[in-house]
């Protein structure tokens, strides 16, 4: 019988503990930002924020991607040149002004050169995400999002990183 009420106690605390993990998860305020250049990654925040009944906000370049700015087998086209060049920062337009009641922030984006587009760092680098955490997700033809997630961790070691998704579908 003491052991019978030995395991139910136990038990019982770590219905508990889970019960108070998830409701610290639930009461936490979340944004789901995104940079999408063709609306696949769009609709991937959007289940997203669906999923954790988040704020939505989009990265919107200053200057609109165009088809031609987005052909990665032309060595000239904005987005190869903008990819070879490590410290590009395409401007945004707008800021995130609110971005100080968020606790955790997803951030997302199409891979491109197996990284996150620098137009994301401009983002990053625009907002002081300090005290969140930081999750990414990714949108990709072939790549997987660890090598971007680990990019922006690298890049910006003082941040809180998170979690990792990759969203195709």
């Amino acid at each position: 019988m003491k052991k019978l009420l030995i395991i139910l106690a136990a038990i019982l605390g770590l219905n508990i503990t889970a019960y108070s993990q998830d409701n610290n998860k639930k009461d936490m305020k979340t944004l789901v930002v995104y940079f999408s250049a063709t609306g696949t990654t769009k609709a991937a925040a959007q289940r997203l924020a669906k999923e954790f009944n988040a704020d939505l906000y989009e990265i919107t370049p200053e200057v609109p991607y165009t088809a031609a700015d987005l052909n990665w087998r032309d060595k000239n086209s904005r987005s190869t040149l903008e990819m070879k060049d490590k410290s590009s920062r395409p401007a945004i337009k707008g800021h995130c002004d609110n971005i100080a009641d968020y606790d955790v922030v997803w951030i997302g984006f199409p891979i491109w050169w197996y990284t996150a587009p620098t137009i994301v760092n401009t983002f990053i680098e625009a907002h002081d995400l300090s005290g969140k955490t930081l999750n990414v997700f990714a949108t990709s033809g072939s790549s997987d999002v660890k090598g971007s997630y680990n990019d922006l961790k690298k890049a910006y070691p003082q941040y809180t990183w998170g979690e990792n998704r990759l969203m195709n579908k």
